[in-house]
């Protein structure tokens, strides 16, 4: 992704910042920052969602976050006050709000992509970004239409490149490859997952972008 905006251009192919032709130098973490600002213009992006993307399974205080906000904001020369690029929405996160041309083809916000499968005897459902309930209710993910499937039986969590699940105190039980899941653990391509009688396969999206999505045989 090339995006030029101001005198500024993001090369997310070289991990550069340009001020036309000369290089502003920033550490990857608020190379990182910036980019995902960019790739979701102009939507907000949450402090937990930033969080997740820049230090997955990893706690850092606030002020971490707000120190990487000020470094980028220095490299584009703005200050909180004053700037033209990144806006502050206050107790929420922050957001991309300059004018911006695409020079090559813009990927998809990273929320927007497909990150993983569920696959199953009957059926295969696309997980993205967030949160996935699986279980036998009208307004789940996941919809397994079987009695030994609890209505809300598990769910998943999904944050960039991670990948968890937990049972949400179903009557049969969670089992990830063969253990009864006890704990929020994490997932792996080709994991099986059974709940009550229901066997899934779960399998991630490549940096291709597509996976062999055949059903699962019993």
């Amino acid at each position: 992704m090339q995006v030029q905006f101001g005198e500024f251009t993001l090369d997310t192919a070289t991990r550069q910042l340009r001020q036309g032709t000369e290089e502003r130098h920033v550490s990857p973490k608020a190379f990182d920052l910036l980019r995902l600002l960019v790739e979701n213009r102009p939507r907000v992006v949450s402090k937990g969602e930033l969080h997740e993307q820049l230090w997955p399974s990893t706690f850092v205080s606030e002020a971490t976050l707000s120190s990487l906000v000020a470094e980028v904001r220095e490299a584009l020369s703005e200050t909180a006050r004053g700037g033209h690029f990144v806006r502050t929405v206050h107790r929420v996160g922050y957001a991309f709000a300059g004018e911006a041309v695409d020079l090559m083809p813009r990927a998809a916000p990273l929320n927007d992509r497909v990150r993983c499968w569920i696959l199953w005897e009957s059926g295969q459902v696309a997980l993205k970004e967030g949160e996935h309930v699986l279980g036998r209710d009208g307004d789940v993910a996941v919809l397994l239409d079987s009695p030994t499937v609890s209505r809300r039986h598990a769910r998943i969590r999904i944050a960039g490149e991670h990948a968890t699940i937990e049972d949400l105190g179903s009557t049969n039980g969670t089992y990830l490859c063969g253990e009864w899941l006890a704990a929020p653990s994490e997932l792996s391509d080709g994991d099986e997952i059974r709940l009550g009688s229901i066997v899934l396969k779960f399998r991630c999206v490549g940096a291709e972008g597509s996976i062999d999505t055949q059903p699962v045989s019993r």
